[in-house]
């Protein structure tokens, strides 16, 4: 149960002050709105200069929902580390993967430009100047790594191998077969006219990482293309630079992060599942480069590690999720030493970049600002950059850390979000925001976006809460591997639980509580609109589950499923994947649900939104409605279908948890007044 003293005051932490801002020498009671969220940048990639003066980041701007409907583009900026002033270096191109070039001043990025098709790599001076392309291929380049060199290039791309063209007129698509596989390449560019080499390696690669003497390449590779392979199923292997020969395979299954090496080369640090069974690459092993044996650094922690960067031959940096919040420290490669640099007072890291000499940068975010780029100052993360100014004249909701316990008892963490005029021992109506996975969690920084309401609920006079179910991560392996076997049972009983708990402390309204999510989270949006009807007035479900068995033959990670999740096969118990469906319940469902999908999602296939919304269409009364995105997978990446996506959503709360609703909102939007300055 929330421990009432902690709802209030052990809550942990009031992070945002709801004292009025001044605009113009007066007091402005503005919050966030759905084009505030839009326009809104956040800082991306990030990459300190080999002098420790400067930093290389990504911007990603979005684009005018009002006016193009496409995705974010990714902008390259130089950081002063001690001024703090930023310069735009690329910005008439989406940039990604951004690195310096050794031994050569200038830094790199995969990019292409209008006139390019495929994404190649190009270069730039430190100076400024024209981006310049270095190197393309046939297709398009998905990553790279330099050689210390800076000669050395290793890249992967799509097999060059084609099909012949049909005869005919018309081709059909065979589902699974004759895929694309993802190669690695090897060549040098300061040899003119030198021809790239394929490494020998059957399946698809998806790292390449060059020893420090340039003479081994670690590689991470899939035995297909298939995304159940990539998420289970890759290899990490250790070949000569031509990659022509395999001198050492690593021992261990399960889910891959990234792989590092150590500076003599002796060794490699890698990110994995603990067994083939964890849902998450959140453990930190060492691996010896000579026969691949692994050594699992703190396996009892009740962390996630996220990153990692060699300091020396026996010395790891490292940044770990710990619950909702994060931390930077250091350990010993025999685990032991483990010492914390930025403790969870800090901002919300995201990632780090470092020099052997000290200098740190991160990414990250505050409940009150999205991800900029941070310096490390002493045992404090400063923040460098402010690419949202405007940001300061919106009045922004407290946000606080609360805790309570499950039906089991377990003690669960989440976030809450007030309404921005909050008024003490008045109650409020609720958005309850579960995200998906359920190997994922909420931390304590910015938790905003198109659709999570966040402050755009709080500028709207709600509380927004998110709960980190039992099987969310940063909370360790046993706590990740909690929900196994127990598809929308307990880890669903610990959501309501909590909405139980805000209601019995007097902050909620009991009959005005909506619920939302996408995937998983859209699965517990479905479960609670038809399962739990009695408990919630609305719901707003985005590409969720709702047939657990249809869903597993349309989805293209059913081996993922079977093996961190269900840890049963469908066809040994159809019965029991049935009844964790919310199509079972749906005949009793009364909470009026706005169904939202992408018409081209390939993880849950627009048809589990199809099915749901014709069991409640036909077997109730209950308003529902389903609307459909072109062109958009699993989330909407596009400026104007994100746009739609959030204010169909709020006034879909607006209506059912404020108004007096007898029938839907219009299916119309009507968009008076809206800018985008």
């Amino acid at each position: 149960m929330f421990l009432r003293s902690k709802i209030y005051a052990i809550i942990l932490c009031c992070l945002i002050s709801v004292s009025p801002l001044l605009v113009n020498g007066q007091s402005s009671s503005r919050g966030m709105t759905p084009l505030d969220v839009a326009k809104t940048e956040q800082v991306d990639e990030i990459a300190v200069s080999p002098s420790g003066e400067k930093a290389i980041y990504t911007l990603r701007v979005p684009a005018n929902p009002l006016k193009e409907n496409k995705p974010a583009s990714h902008h390259l900026y130089l950081a002063d580390l001690a001024s703090g002033n930023s310069l735009p270096y690329v910005t008439t191109m989406s940039v990604s993967d951004i690195a310096f070039r050794p031994n050569h001043n200038t830094i790199t990025f995969l990019g292409h430009r209008s006139a390019d098709k495929p994404t190649a790599l190009f270069e730039i001076s430190l100076n400024g100047g024209e981006a310049q392309k270095i190197f393309s291929f046939p297709t398009p380049i998905a990553g790279y790594s330099w050689a210390s060199d800076g000669n050395h290039l290793a890249y992967m791309a799509a097999d060059t191998t084609r099909q012949e063209d049909s005869v005919l007129p018309y081709e059909p698509e065979i589902y699974e077969e004759n895929l694309t596989q993802r190669r690695g390449y090897v060549t040098n560019l300061s040899k003119e006219g030198h021809q790239p080499h394929q490494l020998q390696v059957e399946g698809s690669i998806y790292q390449m990482h060059w020893s420090p003497e340039g003479k081994r390449l670690a590689i991470a590779v899939a035995p297909t293309p298939h995304v159940d392979d990539y998420y289970m199923h890759q290899q990490v292997l250790i070949t000569d630079h031509h990659g022509e020969k395999v001198h050492t395979q690593v021992d261990h299954k399960g889910k891959l992060g990234h792989i590092g090496w150590s500076p003599d080369g002796s060794k490699l640090a890698m990110l994995a599942g603990a067994d083939i069974h964890d849902p998450i690459a959140g453990r930190l092993f060492v691996i010896s480069a000579d026969d691949g044996s692994t050594t699992q650094l703190q396996p009892q922690l009740k962390q996630k590690f996220e990153q990692f960067q060699w300091a020396d031959n026996n010395t790891l940096y490292y940044l770990t999720s710990k619950g909702v919040w994060s931390t930077y420290g250091r350990i010993n490669t025999d685990g032991m030493g483990m010492k914390t640099v930025v403790d969870t007072s800090g901002p919300s890291i995201n990632s780090f970049d470092r020099l052997s000499a000290g200098t740190t940068i991160f990414t990250a975010s505050t409940p009150s600002h999205p991800q900029e780029l941070f310096k490390l100052d002493g045992n404090e993360a400063k923040r460098v950059t402010n690419s949202n100014p405007w940001l300061d004249q919106k009045k922004l909701g407290k946000q606080k850390v609360v805790k309570w316990n499950g039906n089991d008892g377990t003690e669960l963490q989440g976030i809450l979000v007030y309404p921005i005029n909050y008024q003490k021992d008045k109650k409020y109506p609720m958005i309850t925001s579960v995200h998906g996975g359920p190997e994922s969690h909420y931390n304590n920084g910015w938790v905003t976006g198109y659709s999570d309401a966040g402050q755009v609920g709080a500028a709207q006079g709600y509380f927004v809460f998110y709960p980190n179910y039992r099987g969310s991560t940063g909370r360790g392996e046993t706590f990740a591997k909690s929900s196994q076997a127990d598809m929308a049972g307990a880890e669903f009983d610990d959501i309501v639980a909590g909405v139980d708990e805000l209601v019995e402390v007097g902050l909620v309204d009991s009959a005005k509580i909506g619920v939302t999510g996408g995937s998983y989270g859209g699965y517990a949006t479905g479960w609670m609109s038809t399962r739990y009807t009695d408990r919630f007035a609305a719901g707003v479900m985005f590409v969720g589950i709702s047939n657990n068995i249809s869903k597993w033959g349309t989805s293209d990670i059913p081996e993922e499923l079977y093996l961190v999740h269900a840890r049963e096969r469908i066809w040994e118990d159809y019965q029991s994947f049935l009844k964790r469906s919310p199509i079972y319940y749906a005949g009793q469902a009364d909470t009026p649900l706005l169904i939202m999908a992408g018409k081209q999602d390939t993880r849950v296939d627009p048809g589990q939104s199809y099915e749901l919304y014709r069991h409640i269409k036909t077997r109730t009364d209950t308003p529902v409605r389903l609307v459909l995105y072109p062109g958009e997978g699993h989330g909407n990446a596009n400026a104007t279908a994100q746009y739609d996506y959030n204010l169909r959503s709020m006034r879909w709360f607006n209506e059912y948890l404020k108004g007096q609703p007898k029938e839907r909102p219009d299916d119309e939007l009507k968009l008076e007044g809206t800018t985008v300055e």
